[in-house]
């Protein structure tokens, strides 16, 4: 090869002039991919933080208490935070047993001039490292600020240089607000789980909280949906399809049982070898230690709709729009036009 002629990866050179034609190409293609599809790639990180999501009363706070038990049997360190501001996640963990929350214990230690300590908020039960954010009483203050003041004094004690295999967050999916969306807005967990039913307004929920995942991810976002657990799965198959249509996996499907129901409402653990239910929280734990975090098709209202018989959600049902009339009521009377109406010449 000639002295003055060389070649550099992306472009030749050649008298010292480069040709940029196949680097600029390269730069157009780049910026007409979506912004969403560049981020593939499953956790490198040692930590996995995943939040789970899922509509009040629907199961989450009794899969996460005996998922985390579950993986600390199997050796694995397990952090688990609540986020909910019924704080019944550790409840179910330390068998009904409520702990002071951050948020209560920090306003208290505040007031006295202390600092608040990791005895004071983290608590311990079968290897599992357990607390929880709560929130303000009812009237009186933003749940969704109670949970950025929360994690702005988890980082106060060190949240980043802990050592833990997992972090789970046990977090509400029916509020919207920015507080609740955190670990999704602002890149704190690499990974979402979704806790449904066959029902519809779970899956509802589901799909909210896969939407606000597509719309992060096309803002640059990194977070993912790792799937769905179904909890009191009564075989009729909606969060199935519901799962399916969105394109993420089904890590577990918990059956809608009776011994199940009594143990969840007595604060019983069934997440561990000791209990018939066992390996079905084993299963589970191997299933969200794998799962990557996928990039989630939200559903439409119609499409939502159409998982269920119509017969069932009125889906068949046409809107009939209202006339001015309509509102007006008893005051429907015909109303003077200001219409210049021309006689014909």
């Amino acid at each position: 090869m000639p002295e003055n002629d060389t070649q550099l990866e992306g472009c030749s050179v050649k008298d010292d002039v480069p040709n940029l034609k196949d680097f600029d190409q390269r730069l157009r293609d780049e910026a007409h991919e979506d912004l969403a599809d560049l981020i593939t790639e499953e956790p490198t990180s040692k930590t996995q933080i995943i939040a789970i999501y899922g509509k009040g009363g629907i199961g989450k706070s009794f899969t996460l208490a005996n998922l985390s038990h579950m993986m600390a049997e199997q050796g694995k360190r397990v952090l688990l935070i609540g986020c909910d501001p019924k704080s019944d996640t550790t409840s179910l963990l330390f068998g009904g047993k409520a702990c002071p929350t951050i948020i209560e214990t920090s306003t208290k230690k505040n007031l006295a001039g202390e600092p608040v300590k990791i005895g004071d908020v983290c608590f311990k039960r079968g290897g599992v490292f357990a607390m929880e954010l709560g929130g303000p009483e009812v009237g009186r203050g933003c749940g969704g600020r109670g949970i950025i003041h929360g994690f702005e004094l988890l980082e106060k004690l060190g949240f980043h240089d802990w050592d833990f295999d997992y972090v789970l967050l046990d977090f509400l999916g029916d509020v919207v607000c920015g507080g609740f969306g955190l670990p999704i807005a602002r890149d704190m967990a690499q990974k979402v789980i979704l806790v449904a039913s066959n029902d519809l307004q779970s899956l509802y929920v589901a799909n909210n909280v896969c939407s606000a995942v597509e719309y992060f991810r096309k803002l640059g976002g990194n977070v993912g949906v790792a799937g769905l657990v179904i909890n009191k799965d009564d075989h009729s198959g909606e969060a199935q399809a519901f799962a399916k249509a969105v394109d993420i996996p089904v890590l577990a499907a918990i059956p809608q049982d009776d011994d199940l129901r009594k143990k969840s409402a007595n604060y019983q653990i069934v997440g561990t070898s000791q209990s018939q239910w066992g390996g079905l929280f084993a299963e589970l734990a191997d299933a969200v230690s794998i799962a990557p975090p996928v990039r989630p098709t939200p559903l439409d209202q119609d499409g939502l709709l159409g998982l269920f018989d119509s017969k069932d959600t009125g889906g068949d049902y046409v809107l009939e729009p209202a006339t001015d009339e309509d509102m007006r009521g008893k005051y429907a009377a015909p109303k003077a036009s200001l219409e210049v109406v021309y006689d014909d010449a």
